[in-house]
């Protein structure tokens, strides 16, 4: 808000009009162009929004969900729906958080559109970041403790089958008992796996076998499973292409959510914007009016 300051002359006096002009200056009354409350104001709602849409998000994405082949939908369907619902959830939460923060903000006067559009946007832009940051440094651990909630069975069990390191699929695959085996198993001795797991590993890193690891490792499973060679070491490949196949998907589904996260992101700075320039023109007019408007003098 601005006032103005003029020189006041004295009843009765005459001014002098070898004088100096009196000139009229706009001072700014408030100290700074941003306003801090409502940015913040903004930005609690807009990540607590965001909370009660990934809430929402979570049981229907769990309903959908089944580990038999023949229900739920597919996990491609699945991925596309999560990451529409992604950007969804961000054009929603942002909008509302920069409403909030254009519509809070006091009026401006004595300023151009062109400055107050500016403005307006800025706030909704800020409050956007400061819910970003918000949300990944406060709500990351909602998230966690409300998926965990959701389903108290799920999280322990797969911990407790899935192995920490890859090369722990390939040594089972690879020393999985042969049912037409005619010898019995042998080499039980832990020494043996922990020896595969670090030649495993090596070759899951390189992306192949080195033809001396591959003998050796086939020889071990020909003992251990009563293979031949020449099976014992179509096994080893076998195991190796099927690990390097899983981990090849888990790269691209991360790539994928980076890409609807990313997606979601720019989705929510602009509807931000767009929501914070909406709540300045709500703030700056008489709408309560009807037909208000058609008298509208911003152009933005």
């Amino acid at each position: 808000m601005h006032s103005s300051v003029a020189l006041l002359v004295p009843s009765g006096f005459k001014r002098d009009e070898t004088m100096a002009p009196v000139v009229e200056t706009d001072i700014a009354a408030d100290a700074t162009t941003l306003s801090w409350g409502a940015v913040i104001a903004g930005a609690v709602a807009s990540a607590a929004m965001t909370l009660l849409l990934l809430a929402l998000g979570v049981g229907l994405g769990l309903s959908v969900v089944s580990p038999w082949s023949d229900q739920g939908v597919s996990a491609s369907t699945f991925s596309v729906g999560a990451g529409l619902f992604m950007i969804a959830v961000a054009m929603l939460s942002s909008t509302v958080g920069g409403y909030l923060a254009g519509r809070l903000r006091s009026r401006w006067a004595l300023l151009n559109d062109n400055e107050v559009y500016f403005r307006d946007t800025a706030h909704g832009f800020v409050a956007w970041a400061l819910a970003t940051v918000f949300s990944i440094g406060v709500l990351g651990g909602a998230i966690t403790h409300l998926v965990a909630g959701a389903a108290p069975g799920v999280a322990p069990a797969v911990s407790a089958v899935a192995p920490s390191d890859p090369s722990d699929l390939l040594v089972d695959a690879m020393l999985r008992p042969d049912a037409s085996a005619s010898s019995p198993a042998r080499l039980d001795n832990p020494n043996f796996r922990d020896e595969m797991k670090r030649a495993a590993a090596t070759g899951l890193r390189e992306g192949k076998l080195s033809p001396a690891t591959r003998t050796y490792m086939a020889r071990v499973i020909a003992a251990r499973t009563g293979l031949n060679q020449a099976d014992a070491e179509q096994r080893a490949d076998q195991a190796l292409n099927e690990v390097k196949e899983a981990t090849d998907k888990a790269r691209k589904a991360a790539a994928h959510f980076a890409l609807w996260l990313a997606a979601a992101m720019l989705a929510g700075a602009v509807f931000a914007m767009l929501g914070a320039v909406e709540g300045g023109v709500l703030r700056d007019s008489r709408w309560w009016e009807p037909g208000w408007r058609n008298t509208l003098t911003r152009t933005h």
